[in-house]
């Protein structure tokens, strides 16, 4: 029985138009992609997570004590747990203590830039 209503609607399926049309015209096909959120992220490792909270102790308790010394932006702290978080740990840290190295005053190759009437050296993580 159910076969048969079956072969009875289906020349009216076939022929069928479609309900709904977009209302955009020519560009139905583009489609909005939303932004990444954290979720798509990889995890981070134990140690990489660990790193983090102890920059980001130096960061809030002991730098603020001491004062700003760093010449580059971002400043050394931040770019060791970008870095971090992007190449994981141990490229990270290598990175890291290869920017405190050349933590100096001296003028070099880098971009300079203007924040708050000061010039500071710019070497963003890559």
């Amino acid at each position: 029985m159910r076969f048969k209503f079956f072969l009875l609607l289906l020349p009216v399926f076939a022929h069928a138009k479609p309900g709904f049309y977009e209302p955009w015209g020519k560009d139905t096909d583009i489609k909005y992609s939303p932004p990444r959120i954290e979720q798509d992220a990889p995890r981070r490792s134990l140690a990489v997570r660990t790193a983090e909270q102890i920059i980001l102790f130096h960061q809030n308790v002991l730098s603020p004590v001491d004062g700003p010394r760093s010449h580059f932006r971002p400043s050394s702290s931040s770019y060791m747990m970008q870095s971090m978080q992007k190449h994981g740990f141990f490229e990270g840290f290598l990175m890291g203590c290869d920017r405190l190295m050349r933590e100096n005053s001296d003028d070099w190759v880098y971009l300079k830039i203007e924040e708050n009437g000061k010039l500071f050296k710019s070497d963003p993580v890559r």
